[in-house]
């Protein structure tokens, strides 16, 4: 279930990435990251209130908080890039960045994680994995490249502190500071990156009504990573999202474009491969 669960969350992924980044076309990157996270806040907020729970009954260690901060540098980072490259190409350099930090937490047991040792057998997968990576990435821009590996080193950091505090308190807790700190640390970003941008004070709805489900599915994907971090590998978390992002992204890439990707689907296809091996000579471990 947890691994269905991980694929479903790629697959909201890859949809509210352009959504994200027809908001930041419409208002500006760092007003469309306040928007997102107005939106994300209000949801869980009204959740909490039906549920009656109080998000300050009991506070815990400072750092376990500071998973939505994280979560403004990929908002800030995905908006940035949508412009410069494709959407495939942002979750490929995305999920590069996770899949370096994913296996760095497992082998040391990082943020009190399990450990789970990188063993040699894995060395085959792990190249498929980087083959299918590598071959999805066509556009070549360094600053979209520096901007997705490190978006992708926030998630699996931000992902694990939401997850460690979700069982401290509660998957909605954990979900209400994420957007709650999220909110606050991209209106002081706004105020002194933002410049002439004053989208905010001008505001006006756009007819577009779509462009603001981001912070919804955004929200969707900060339940489901609340559920399944402790129960499924940083590393096979990473792939597994992945794999639902890269082939709902050539789906969206379609839609965008009008164009089929070969090369995505062939670089989907060799990350599913390297984590079927990967899974496998864990299997027989076991056994």
């Amino acid at each position: 279930m947890y691994y269905s669960l991980s694929l479903l969350t790629g697959i909201i992924v890859s949809v509210l990435i352009p959504f994200n980044g027809m908001l930041s076309e419409r208002y500006g990157v760092y007003s469309a990251a306040v928007i997102i996270h107005i939106v994300g806040l209000f949801l869980i907020s009204v959740f909490m209130l039906i549920k009656r729970e109080w998000p300050f009954s009991k506070m815990h260690a400072w750092y376990l908080y500071t998973g939505g901060s994280l979560g403004v540098i990929v908002t800030l980072a995905n908006n940035l890039a949508y412009s410069r490259i494709s959407v495939s190409a942002i979750l490929a350099l995305m999920l590069f960045g996770q899949s370096i930090t994913g296996i760095i937490v497992d082998q040391y047991g990082l943020m009190n994680m399990p450990k789970h040792p990188f063993v040699k057998q894995k060395l085959i997968g792990l190249i498929l994995v980087l083959l299918g990576i590598f071959s999805m990435i066509s556009d070549f821009d360094v600053i979209a490249v520096t901007l997705c590996f490190i978006a992708g080193v926030c998630i699996v950091i931000s992902r694990t502190l939401n997850a460690k505090l979700a069982t401290l308190s509660s998957v909605q807790t954990s979900s209400f500071f994420n957007y709650f700190v999220g909110l606050i640390v991209s209106i002081l970003v706004l105020l002194l990156f933002a410049g002439n941008e004053t989208s905010l004070i001008q505001f006006t709805f756009s007819p577009n009504w779509h462009i603001y489900l981001g912070g919804a599915l955004g929200l969707g994907v900060i339940v489901l990573s609340n559920i399944t971090v402790t129960r499924v590998s940083a590393y096979y978390l990473t792939l597994l999202v992945f794999i639902g992002q890269v082939f709902s992204g050539v789906l969206i890439d379609m839609v965008i474009s009008q164009e089929v990707s070969i090369r995505n689907i062939i670089g989907g296809i060799f990350v599913a491969a390297g984590l079927c091996l990967n899974l496998l000579f864990d299997k027989r471990k076991a056994a």
